[in-house]
């Protein structure tokens, strides 16, 4: 006591400050640092969860670059981000830009447009694996076949299967993104537009000029925090394909099913981490190229 009576105003505040700080730090370092740390380490070892832990080196990571249906499941998850990520944010731009301008039942769509992000994800993929079944099951090919038409194989086909598992983790993120951009859109201050309206300027050129430079840092979040979930896909992917996960031939795998696969069927925890490091290294890339590229320069 008698050293913090010494100290000053300032140092006093560092005091405080470190003392509220150390709850979450111990949080971060215990929950997801350690962890982290371990399976790092984890990842140039052998391990089959029963028996000790046998190192060697470099090999998990060797036989990672050999493995054929690893960048099989590489390609699949960055075809996942890469389709629907940009799906995602323009749709929901779409939605918010126009139901923030609609004021009849406002908050009435809104919730509804929110309402599948509530809704559980293992649920609403087997509501969609039951729209794409076969006649006489599936919703989908029912009304595909009362218009004429052939059938379609949505979730056994190497083809049809990526999108559609896409098609529903799209349509399950939206309500937030929507709720996000609405937030985004309404902190805008509206004398930019009433001046845009005095000058003349069009909405199209009003939407290129003020609104999507004003929505920068939204974009910016939106786009790490959908590109993060497409690389983390699982649920979807897992729940609508349990007859053979991972679709016909792996077409929908993606890391983390691997990963899953790996460490809970096959019992080969070393392999297992170095896929995780793998992921979380272009978690990590991918995440701060994209902070570089949308900053603020």
């Amino acid at each position: 006591m008698k050293y913090y009576r010494n100290l000053s105003i300032s140092q006093k505040q560092v005091v405080w400050a470190w003392t509220f700080l150390a709850l979450p730090v111990l949080f971060y370092v215990v929950i997801r640092f350690a962890p982290t740390a371990n399976a790092i380490l984890l990842s140039f070892q052998k391990w089959n969860l029963l028996g000790a832990r046998e190192w060697v080196g470099l090999d998990n990571y060797v036989k990672l670059y050999n493995d054929p249906v690893f960048w099989k499941v590489f390609r699949n998850t960055f075809v996942y981000l890469i389709l629907g990520t940009p799906a995602s944010l323009v749709i929901s731009f779409f939605i918010a830009y126009h139901l923030d301008k609609t004021r009849f039942l406002h908050s009435t769509l809104r919730a509804l447009y929110f309402l599948p992000f509530l809704t559980s994800t293992v649920a609403m993929a087997w509501v969609w694996r039951w729209f794409y079944q076969p006649v006489p099951i599936g919703l989908f090919n029912n009304f595909i076949a009362s218009m004429g038409f052939q059938q379609i194989a949505f979730l056994n086909s190497t083809t049809n299967a990526l999108p559609a598992i896409l098609v529903p983790a799209v349509w399950a993120g939206l309500g937030f993104q929507i709720i996000i951009f609405m937030a985004g859109l309404r902190a805008i201050p509206t004398s930019y537009y009433e001046a845009a309206r005095i000058d003349g300027v069009s909405n199209w050129t009003t939407l290129w000029e003020i609104t999507l430079p004003l929505l920068k840092p939204t974009i910016v979040f939106l786009v790490v925090f959908s590109s993060i979930s497409f690389l983390r896909i699982f649920d979807q992917v897992f729940n609508m394909t349990t007859n053979n996960p991972g679709g016909p031939l792996n077409s929908t795998k993606p890391l983390v099913l691997m990963i899953y696969q790996t460490a809970f069927s096959s019992f080969d925890m070393g392999y297992a981490a170095a896929q995780t490091v793998v992921l979380f290294a272009v978690l990590l890339t991918v995440s701060l190229v994209q902070l570089r590229l949308m900053r603020d320069r």
